[in-house]
């Protein structure tokens, strides 16, 4: 299942690079600075299919995503939390080990 959304998703997104690709902009890139500017809003751009069509494949996109979220193989990831417990009172110390007895000296 994950695979087929994968692939689909990928459909998506190289569709909808292409097909924003083959639109024509709204201001021409507003000629460079130059102008183009003023008529923005009210030049329609594309067919109603290609605007649609587009919209289609960014809601495809945007499903896809969700979908290969929620189905990813949480198992082999682990959070950052998850490694720690419950705080533990430290350790008793190891008595060190009794110095040997130095020898007697002979005061003669």
């Amino acid at each position: 299942m994950y695979h087929f959304v994968m692939a689909v998703h990928v459909l998506a997104c190289l569709s909808m690079i292409l097909f924003v690709l083959l639109q024509t902009g709204r201001g021409a890139g507003l000629q460079m600075f130059g102008g183009g500017g003023d008529s923005l809003i009210t030049t329609p751009s594309g067919s109603s299919f290609m605007k649609k069509f587009t919209a289609g494949l960014a809601v495809t996109f945007g499903i896809t995503s969700l979908l290969m979220t929620l189905l990813q193989n949480r198992a082999s990831f682990t959070s950052v939390t998850s490694g720690y417990s419950q705080p533990q009172a430290p350790a008793a110390p190891v008595p060190a080990a009794p110095a040997p007895a130095a020898p007697a000296s002979s005061d003669k």
